[in-house]
Formats: structure tokens, sequence, C-alpha cells
């Protein structure tokens, strides 16, 4: 063949093979500001988001099909499923391991109207295209037998006495339960137990061959991913699929309006005391919707919420409020909520919320009130837009309520909502006839909310114009080494050091940590509450601004502000912003830190909350076991900011602060000379250095900061078992000291050896406990290595049903047992090495973590290289080093095992 023919031949052949590779004829049926929608043939809906900001991919199927679509006696079959669809196929047998060892991050999760999948990975076309299948392939093949469901029996109900524990979901539940006559919305979407333990598996199968059809499900694929390439194997795995034969009925029930009030007392042991105030509010696509998302922030948003400031700061009479509403198909409901403040009265705490969420027509809605309000609900939605993670699950909500762009149609509701129409929805549904709380009166003219009603959906999108989609974003190589050259460090005059990795964002995020670190052995002496209270107060309000000034200026410059003290020789603070506002976001957090304005009020709110929180834990299985494991462990005295305090400890602590300690704690120790800032995103370095210099650059502190020292405890092993009465659920927490740290040889052995024995859905404590025996919803274990001082800990967990509490302690044993005496085999540590670094890699793409990484690599005077020759350890791990690993450090009679439970 001569030279031409050859050449002529390639082009060909090429020309052949791109045919191949974007094979499909899928046109856009809409697109919507960067996200474009198809439908295969079969009914299949897909809608398409890519950004290449981020080297991560996100896939989520959302069926629509939840609770709400279940006949009598079938409650808790479409939750039921999501669980069986894990269980495999004839061509899946074990989904879980493949996650595992590809590195996804996958889950499901089941709800009112929808159901979903998600996974989460680095994007990577090989583990796209294998997920892809897995999810067309379950959508028709999942086995749904019957003995699957019998190993699956016992993790459910064990996921149901967990909510059962919770004296807030048993509340909302039986409040939903009294709203609702006939609507399946009343109806806990796990479902009742006489259903879920008698399931037929028979009518099983029929729900599962009914829902879940291309259909009635949506693909949505958000993140870095090839578009054509994507359809081409959309259409190869979910194309061959066969459409419905059967098609489904859609629902018609729908509640009458609400003629009085009802009462839910519900009476139990544990917990705090708490109320909730629930209405009847339109459906999602309803335009008054967005006037109920408003009116919720109105009442509930701390600190400027009209129940913040009555039940907290002005009556005392609740230690916290919040509030609970969907957006739904279907017409819905609104909670409003109040935990009660210690010796507070219930009574006097119902009458003031009722009069609150009820008392609009005397005290009707501002205009400051509103634009607060939109400004907080609006930059949660841009937050969540921006994300590649969050914009793919967060569109189900929107699928499952009839079609996706209703996110963008209630955002532009949002924006347009006037003040007449929020006090108009303000007044018709906020009534005493529509509420779910207080005890039936009759009266001779009720008043009555508009009657309940499905929304024209056609009509309603009519109206609707999309917004221009925002502009792509370059890709960034998220490696160590390239981490390493792109970051700029420097260190000013007061000791403070910088890590500065400026890189392209979607909605040009910025994402910052600041570590102070604080004080010494003595001056911490006793003062562990007082450490957590003085940083818990920075947010309350400065010299310059009361609390909800600056939390106005916090939203005027899109802040998420944290700030949280781990330890009491240490301060995290972390926020997000954008890239406009990323220097003055720097300013206000100097004004934070160092201008705090320490009121009485907010102190006692904190103490309250503080308080609050202790009560609700002490009697609650899984708080209360990992505590007294630690505290077992306890080497240093009472007041040693290194001793584990117990829950009486810390209440009598809490109880004792004083408002000079907080204020001298913070003049004496508080400072940037011993501190770390990182930022990571789209931000101008030299304008944020300048900002950080005028901002801490000359801020130390009175006394200065000396590293306190940790050393294992040498306390032997010990099984203890505590008691929780009247709790359905019990948590098993183990802990074991190791003298060593992450510069110990066996440092990443240690890491594999405790992945693949507890430390993923394909670990072998999992496998044994959780699908196997089926007798836990969770089971696992870890490892923490200290990067300094040989003080590091392995510790292990499972949830459990008290009655299984011996079959729990033997099958731990007995897989213990036998991965000493057997090992991990050599496919075992070759899947666990490619499960770990693809989960450092997932990492490292995550600006929120990087920045952490950045900040402790400066604390620790490491380089971001320096991870990869741990990652490059990892790959090299050999069976018989993950093994010896294993056998020389994991010793089960040495650790606190703790067994928290009703067990009698």
């Amino acid at each position: 063949m001569n030279e031409t023919m050859k050449k002529l031949a390639l082009a060909l052949s090429l020309a052949g093979l791109s045919g191949v590779l974007n094979a499909h004829s899928l046109k856009p049926v809409n697109a919507v500001e960067g996200i474009t929608e198809y439908r295969l043939p079969n009914g299949l809906q897909i809608l398409l988001a890519p950004d290449a900001s981020k080297p991560t991919t996100t896939v989520n199927v959302t069926y629509r099909v939840g609770s709400r679509h279940e006949n009598y006696g079938e409650t808790g079959m479409a939750h039921l499923l999501e669980h069986l669809i894990f269980k495999g196929s004839p061509k899946y047998k074990e989904p879980w391991g493949e996650f595992t060892k590809r590195g996804l991050q996958a889950n499901g999760s089941t709800w009112f109207d929808r159901t979903n999948y998600f996974a989460a990975f680095a994007a990577n076309d090989d583990n796209l295209q294998w997920y892809l299948d897995w999810q067309a392939d379950a959508m028709v093949n999942s086995f749904i037998a019957k003995a699957h469901l019998d190993t699956e029996m016992t993790v459910v109900r064990n996921e149901m006495e967990m909510g059962e524990n919770d004296p807030g979901n048993v509340t909302s539940q039986r409040a939903l339960a009294a709203m609702y006559q006939w609507h399946n919305y009343g109806k806990d979407t796990i479902g009742a137990r006489a259903d879920v333990e008698n399931v037929d598996i028979g009518r099983l199968q029929a729900f599962y061959k009914s829902y879940y059809q291309p259909d009635n499900a949506t693909l949505i694929v958000s993140g870095k991913f090839d578009p054509n390439k994507v359809l081409d194997w959309v259409e190869q795995s979910f194309g061959k699929l066969p459409a419905s034969q059967a098609p489904r009925k859609p629902t018609y029930t729908i509640d009458p309006v609400q003629d009085g009030e009802s009462l839910v007392t519900i009476r139990r042991v544990g917990g705090t005391a708490q109320s909730l105030a629930a209405y009847h509010v339109p459906p999602g696509p309803h335009p008054d919707y967005a006037a109920i998302e408003l009116l919720q922030l109105v009442l509930s948003e701390a600190p400027g919420g009209r129940l913040h400031k009555r039940l907290v700061e002005q009556t005392k009479l609740a230690s916290s409020v919040g509030h609970f509403g969907l957006a739904l198909a279907e017409p819905g409901f609104t909670m409003l909520m109040a935990e009660l403040a210690p010796k507070a009265s219930q009574d006097a705490l119902n009458k003031e919320l009722i009069g609150v969420v009820e008392g609009f027509s005397d005290k009707p809605v501002t205009a400051a009130e509103l634009e607060r309000a939109r400004t907080r609900w609006l930059n949660s939605w841009e937050k969540r837009f921006t994300s590649p993670e969050a914009v793919g699950v967060t569109l189900s909500e929107f699928i499952s309520q009839g079609d996706w762009r209703l996110f963008f149609l209630l955002r532009d509701r949002v924006k347009a909502a006037k003040l007449a129409d929020v006090q108009r929805v303000a007044n018709e549904r906020f009534l005493r006839s529509n509420r779910t709380l207080a005890q039936y009166i009759p009266t001779d003219k009720p008043q009555r909310a508009p009657k309940p009603a499905f929304v024209e959906l056609d009509k309603e999108m009519a109206s609707f114009k999309p917004q221009a989609a925002a502009a792509e974003v370059a890709a960034f190589d998220a490696t160590p080494a390239n981490v390493e050259r792109a970051t700029q460090t420097s260190r000013l005059k007061n000791g403070l050091q910088l890590a500065l990795l400026p890189k392209p964002t979607r909605g040009e995020a910025v994402r910052g940590q600041l570590t102070l670190h604080l004080g010494s052995a003595q001056s911490l002496q006793g003062q562990q509450s007082v450490a957590e209270l003085t940083a818990a107060m920075l947010k309350m309000g400065t010299l310059k601004r009361s609390r909800e000034q600056l939390k106005d200026a916090l939203e005027a410059l899109k802040v998420e502000l944290t700030i949280a003290a781990p330890r009491p020789d240490m301060v995290h603070v972390s926020w997000s912003t954008k890239r406009e506002y990323a220097v003055p976001a720097l300013a206000l957090i100097g004004e934070i830190l160092r201008q705090p304005r320490f009121d009485a009020a907010a102190l006692e709110e904190l103490r309250a909350q503080g308080l609050t929180g202790i009560q609700s834990q002490k009697d609650e299985p899984q708080a209360l076991a990992p505590v007294v494991a630690s505290a077992a462990l306890n080497e240093y005295p009472r007041g040693d900011a290194r001793h584990t305090r117990n829950f009486a400890e810390q209440e009598a602590d809490l109880k004792a602060v004083k408002l000079a300690a907080v204020k001298a704690f913070h003049s004496r120790l508080y400072g940037a000379g011993s501190a770390e800032l990182a930022l990571v995103g789209d931000f101008d370095a030299a304008a944020v250095q300048a900002a950080t210099a005028q901002a801490l650059g000359d801020w130390k502190a009175q006394q200065g900061y000396t590293r306190i020292a940790d050393t294992a405890s040498t306390k032997p092993g010990h099984l203890q078992q505590v008691a929780t009465p009247e709790k359905q659920n019990a948590m098993l927490f183990g802990l074991l000291p190791m003298s060593l740290n992450d510069a110990h040889p066996d440092h990443a052995a240690l890491k594999l050896a405790n992945h693949l024995l507890g430390g993923g859905m394909s670990s072998r404590l999992w496998l044994r406990i959780r699908e196997k025996d089926g007798l836990s919803y969770g089971v696992g274990s870890g490892v923490q290595l200290s990067p300094r001082d040989a003080d590091s800990s392995w510790y292990l967990y499972a949830i459990f049903a008290p009655q299984n509490r011996a079959k729990v302690e033997a099958a731990l044993r007995e897989e213990v047992a036998r991965a000493l005496a057997d090992g991990f085999t050599a496919e075992e540590v070759l899947d666990g090495r490619q499960s770990l670094l693809s989960e450092s890699r997932l990492r490292l793409a995550q600006d929120a973590a990087l920045a952490g990484m950045l900040a402790s690599d400066l604390h620790l005077e490491r380089k971001m290289t320096q991870r990869q020759q741990q990652l490059d350890q990892i790959a090299q791990l050999t069976p018989e080093a993950v093994n010896a690993a294993l056998r020389k450090h994991f010793k089960l009679d040495g650790f606190q095992l703790v067994f928290a439970g009703d067990f009698k």
C-alpha cells in the first residue's frame, strides 16, 4: 500500500472511530443555565450538568416513587426496595464491594415523593461508564429476593429503631400522623413495623417492576465528564431497556381542610422537652410556596428570627428554635420547633410559640425581615447550584414535584416575592384551625385555610424564563505535586503563616481555613468549657456590630462562617465566600476574632443550649458509649486540657463559667502569632495577603503558645455495659490506644488493615455483621494517627437492636479472630489499595478539605508532596505487610469496649 492509500485508510478509520465515540442521536429537549435535558425513546429523562472546575463526577438516578405511592399494607415498601437494590443482580452480585474498590462514595435515599441512588467519585471514564451500566442493570434486573429480604430485615428494623430513639423524629412523625387523615404524607417513609416485617415478596417485586422503569426515572450527571461520551454510554446501557408496558396511575387522594387544632403528646424516657407547631401549606409548585420558604426563615433564623428573639433571647423559654418544611408534589406542611430551656415551663413555651407564629395579623412582616430572609435563602440556593456534588442530588426534590425546572422557578419566585403576598400567605396559613399542637375547641365561626388543590404544572411553567448559563470554568489538576507548585506560602511579621492556592472555581467560590493555637498546659488548666464558650461567642456580635448586624454583614458578603474549639488549645475558623468578597470577608473575620462583644445574654443562651445538649445525649446510646470509652482511658487529672470529661463533668463546668472568665481567656490567650491561614479558590493572592496583614498581622496573644504533648493511655482493656432504659437502639463503641504516630513505619499498613477490617462497605466487619447476619445498620472501624505524639488510636463501632447484643459481640470476635489467623488475601489488599487511593484523590478535589490540609501542613512544617509519598507507600503495600501490621497492633482484649443500651 502506498503512502497516499495509507493516509486515506487512516482517515477513514478515524472517521469511523469518531462515529462510534459519538454515536448517539439524542437532541436537547430543554436547556436551563448550564443544565441540558435529553430523552431516550423508552422515556428515560437525562439531565447533564457539565462542570470541569473540579475533577469529580456525581451521578444520580431519581425514581418518581416514594412512600406517597404505597398502598394499604405496603408502607415502607419504597424504602425496602432502596435497600434491596444494593443486594445486586445476576450481572452485579456485590455492588457495595465494587463501589469500595472503585472509590465511589455511593448511597441511596427514600422520601415521600421519590427514591434516588447516587455516587460521587474522582472523574474517571471507566468508573463513570461502569456506574451507568450498574444503574441501568439495577433498574430492571435486581434480585429483589426473599433471602435478601430476610437478612436485610434486621438492618431495616435497626434503622427504624434509630428513628424511634430520636425524640425530635418521633414528635414530628406523630404530628404528621395527626395532620393527615388519608394522605400518605402522614405516614413515616420507613413504614409501619407490621408492614415491613410482614411484607409479601411478590407484592414487593410487583412494586419494583411497576415503578423502576425508564419512563419513571431521571438520570443526572454533574461535574467533570464528556457529554458526548456519556450520551453514548447512556444509549448503550439504558437505551436497550424496554419502555414500560403498564402505565402507572396518578395518585388522587387529598385531605379536606383541617377544621380545628389538634394536640399530640408523647411521653418517653430521656431526651429533651420540645414543642412544634405544624401547619398545612401548598404544594411546592404552587406560586404561594415561595412565601412559605421565606416565612420559615422570618420565624426561625437566628439571630433575627421572631421565634429566636421571643423564645430564646427575651423569655428564655427555649434553648433553640428551628423549622422543618418541604416542597412536596402535593399539599404539604411546615413545622416550627423549639427545645425547652432548662427549668422553663412547657405550657408557657407552647403559648409563646403559637402566639409568635400566629401573630402576623397583629405584627405584619416587615420589609427588613423579608429582605434578610430572601438574602439568606438565595445565598443557600446559590451554594447548592454552584456545587457539582450537590446540584444533581438537589434536583431530585424538584423532579419528584413534576419538573426539574422548578428548581429555578422557585428561585425566581423568591426573588420576586412581594411583601403583601408574603403577608397574605402568613394570614391564610398560620391559623389556629390549621394548626397541630393544641386541643380541639368548638367554635361558631371557624376560619379555614385555602382548600388544598393540585397545581396545573403546564400553566405554572408557561411563564418561566430561564436565565443564562454560567460560564465554563477551567480544569485544575488536584494532585499533591500540582497543589504544591500552585500554592504560595509566606509568614507575616507576627508569625502568622499563609498558604494561598488561587485556582478557577465554579461560581468564583473561595474556601478559607484559619487555625489559632492557644495557651499552654498551665494557662489552660480548668479552662475546657471556657475555651468552648469563648469560641462559640465570637459569632454573637462585635464591638461595632450587634449579633443581628453581624449576621447581616456575613450574608451581604456571602460568608458561611464556622468557628469551633475542638480542644482548649486550638480554634478552627472556616468559611466560604466568593471572589469579589474575599478581601472584605477577611476584614470582617478579623473584626470578629479581635473585637468580640461578649454579651451576658449571649453567654446564657449558649449555656442553656449546652446544658440542653448534654441532657439529650447522656441517655442516648450513640452519644454515651464513645464518652464512656474515652473517659475510661483518662491519664490526666480533672482540669487538665487533655482530660476527657464525662457528661456530669461537662455539665458542672458549663454551669460554672462566668462572663469575666470568657473575656479574660480571650484577652490573654487569643492571637495570630501561632496560627495558619489557608485559602483555596478564585481570589487575588496579593490582595488577600495584604488584607490578612491588615486584619491580623499585628495581633499577638499576651501569653504565648506552648504545645501540649499527648501520650497514649496505658490502661488495660475492659468491657463494660451501660444501661439506657427504654432505648430501642443500642451502641457498641471500642477504643484501643496505640503508642505511635503517623511517622511509624507501619502507618500505611495500619490504614489499609483498618480499611479491610472495618473501614468500608466491602470490609470484613461490614460484610459479616451488616450484610450476612443483618444485625446492624452501621458497623465499622477507624484508625486515628497522631501527626506528632505517640498517641494514636484504633476505634470500632456497631449500631444494633439491644436483643442482638450477644450476637453482635460474637460476630465481632469471630471476624477479628479470622482476620488475625488467616490474614487478608492478595485480592483484598489490591482492591483496598485502589479504594484508599481513590478516596484520597476525591478528598484533594474538595476545596474545603484542601484548605484544611494546607493549614495543617503549615503547622506541621510539612510539604504537600509528603502526602504523595504516603499515597505511594499505600500503593506499594503487600499482603504480608498489611497482615503483619494487623497482628502486631490490633489487640481486641486491649480495647475499651462499651455496650450501651436497654439490655434488660
